[in-house]
């Protein structure tokens, strides 16, 4: 398939999908298509998504409906991953290539699990700072994604492929060298700043000036750090100052996904989050007392509101 008809499929409507969906729209409406079922698909059908106070009317297919596409993006919430597998069955084609921009470290052998890892690239977003609120996302900065091979020594033809996607759509990326790395990176991240920024009720603006909330993350990343260590992961205490110079960049009255969702009464992904540290620090032999307090806390959280 020629790079001009180079077909997207997404599926996750939410800020991030949202967002990638709008550019490639503005770059081809005919290229890409998001994946919906029951009433998300008759809302995004009816509604399109709003960015930036701008309407697109991105076309929505079914499950059943789907077609093979070049590159499908899995933007969902990690409990909805399942499903979403399931969902996109049609959607994978032979030459399909699939990118998952998910939080957390294990959504790509999920995927490949049901559709061969070699179907599969690594990927994250890294400093978007997008705000959903209804059916409206809002963001100053694009951020970036991190995308590539397992190791990216050299560039393959589809990472190539791509980032000339990418290029043309205004998405910024990168392709680092250790995509494990830089999804445990990611992953450290979340686990600091998603998990505390929603126990606080705080923004960006307000996790930069608070002091109490810095040592909370620092300390929540830190039992990532030594998990990650164990697993023969090259993450270090470096990696926290790494971070603050991306929460430097990050809108002041931003919000992290977590703290959205739990203003919005959602489900929060608080057991991939610090669930998966405390499972992996019990295996490894390491203490995770904060994330274990996280984890409790805001578990919470989600039974008062569920209440």
């Amino acid at each position: 398939m020629g790079e001009s008809t180079y077909k997207t499929t997404i599926i996750g409507a939410g800020a991030l999908g949202a967002v990638y969906g709008s550019l490639l729209f503005n770059m081809n409406p005919d290229d890409v298509c998001f994946i919906a079922s029951g009433e998300r698909h008759d809302r995004l059908k009816n509604d399109g998504v709003t960015v930036n106070g701008r309407r697109y009317a991105i076309k929505v297919a079914k499950p059943e409906e789907a077609t093979a596409a070049d590159l499908v993006i899995v933007a969902v919430k990690h409990h909805h991953l399942d499903e979403a597998i399931a969902d996109m069955s049609k959607a994978v084609g032979s030459q399909t290539v699939i990118l998952s921009v998910m939080n957390g470290i294990d959504s790509e052998e999920r995927i490949g699990a049901a559709y061969g890892m070699e179907k599969v690239l690594y990927g994250l977003s890294l400093g978007i700072d997008a705000l959903r609120e209804g059916g409206a996302v809002t963001y100053k900065n694009l951020g970036r994604i991190l995308f590539g091979e397992r190791e990216n020594r050299e560039s393959t033809e589809r990472v190539r492929r791509i980032a000339s996607l990418f290029d043309r759509a205004g998405i910024a990326h990168e392709v680092p060298p250790d995509m494990v790395r830089s999804l445990w990176f990611k992953y450290m991240i979340n686990v600091g700043v998603n998990q505390v920024s929603a126990l606080l009720g705080a923004t960006y603006g307000a996790l930069r000036n608070s002091p109490e909330a810095r040592e909370l993350m620092d300390t929540a990343m830190r039992e990532v750090i030594a998990v990650a260590v164990a697993k023969k992961v090259n993450l270090s205490e470096d990696d926290i100052g790494e971070w603050y110079k991306v929460l430097a960049t990050l809108s002041a009255e931003g919000k992290t996904s977590m703290l959205q969702d739990v203003e919005a009464g959602r489900k929060t992904e608080v057991e991939m989050l610090a669930g998966t540290v405390i499972e992996l620090g019990g295996r490894c032999g390491i203490p995770t007392p904060v994330n274990r307090k996280l984890f409790d806390d805001l578990k919470r959280i989600e039974s008062l509101q569920e209440g």
